[in-house]
């Protein structure tokens, strides 16, 4: 009942040939995503986030900025913080070892949230469509 937010397979990121000039898991002057301390089995000193909660900043090398948000209501558990170090990971393994970070869902919520998810067919049916409706 955990949750990796992970890039996007369709994530100008990882689409269009982009370096990744910079992380940042500062998200104001008061929030810092790395200033999370999580200890015990309740998870007690997690951040909790919102859907709409900004998780991280991306940079680009061309000057494009990504604001990548949590999508889902719950506890942060831990960031990665080997991304801000090797950057690629990012692209070159977005699903495995480039994750963003790890939440996790109320225990009421869950169930309902993942009845929202897309499945990989259904997903690939969005991009299908959002492609053609581009061209």
């Amino acid at each position: 009942r955990i949750c990796v937010i992970t890039l996007a397979e369709a994530h100008p990121l990882l689409q269009s040939g982009k370096t990744i000039k910079n992380i940042n898991y500062q998200i104001s002057a008061n929030c810092s995503r790395l200033q999370n301390k999580v200890s015990g089995k309740s998870k007690r000193g997690a951040q909790f986030l919102t859907e709409l909660a900004p998780l991280c900043r991306i940079s680009s090398s061309d000057g494009e900025e990504y604001t990548i948000y949590s999508c889902i209501r719950g506890r942060l558990i831990e960031v990665n913080e080997n991304i801000l170090s090797n950057p690629t990971l990012l692209q070159e393994k977005p699903s495995t070892e480039g994750y963003i970070a790890v939440v996790l869902p109320k225990f009421e919520e869950s169930k309902s949230i993942t009845q929202g998810l897309l499945t990989q067919k259904e997903y690939e049916e969005v991009l299908l469509k959002r492609r053609s409706s581009t061209s």
